[in-house]
């Protein structure tokens, strides 16, 4: 299966300004995931998608490729990612070049093994599903069974629609959340689906001591200390 790997990161990063490139423990904070990327064998091809001019140099440096510059519509603050994705599946198809599946690397998960990486592209061809996301398991008092909305009557319903509470936390069935680090989607469910996910979605669950996802300064102090302790 031929994969591209994708890394975006555009100029604008209002909670931590320049993060893309700002220096985590002595290295710009894309080379963490660039790093590991470039070192999947089951990786084909690894492209930056930036509107940013100094972004784009700092990544040529650090050995990512940039054959093309992300157009400013697809940069702005609420700009969605599913359209950068499908700007680079264009940009290749117009040279020729086309792929299977398409690797989502996001550079604000930074913390990721190369062995991880290429155990979730494996589960993702092994399984054959539509795509794969990387998860952490829902902490038990967030668990969607223990968690209720108010309805127009101001009274309190569990979001699931079930009428009985699970009363022990032995009995919740466990549940996820994406946590940013990889999504992995078939270029036909990209193209004719306009999904990331598809219908089928398998999922692997990342190291919870790798977990952060850099969006405050607070996150960024975060990712500080956990990188000198896993010593990355």
């Amino acid at each position: 299966m031929k994969i591209l790997g994708v890394i975006p990161a555009r100029g604008g990063s209002k909670g931590v300004p320049r993060k893309n490139i700002k220096e985590l423990n002595g290295k710009p904070l894309i080379q963490y995931t660039s790093d590991v990327a470039l070192e999947s064998e089951l990786i084909d091809t690894l492209v930056l998608s930036s509107d940013d001019n100094e972004i784009i140099e700092v990544a040529k440096k650090i050995g990512i490729d940039v054959p093309f510059v992300r157009p400013n519509d697809l940069a702005q603050d609420k700009s969605p990612t599913f359209p950068v994705i499908i700007h680079a599946l264009e940009y290749y198809k117009s040279i020729g070049v086309e792929f299977d599946a398409v690797c989502l690397l996001q550079v604000t998960s930074p913390f990721r093994s190369v062995d991880f990486l290429n155990k979730a592209i494996k589960k993702f061809i092994d399984q054959d599903t539509d795509s794969l996301v990387s998860v952490q398991e829902v902490p038990h008092e967030y668990n969607p069974h223990w968690v209720f909305k108010p309805n127009d009557n101001e009274e309190l319903k569990l979001v699931t629609g079930e009428k009985e509470i699970i009363s022990r936390r032995q009995n919740l069935p466990k549940t996820y959340h994406r946590d940013g680090s990889i999504y992995i989607t078939k270029t036909s469910v990209l193209l004719n689906q306009n999904s990331l996910y598809g219908n089928k979605i398998a999922y692997i669950e990342s190291p919870k001591e790798w977990y952060v996802n850099i969006d405050t300064m607070k996150d960024w102090d975060q990712a500080v200390e956990l990188g000198l302790k896993l010593k990355l």
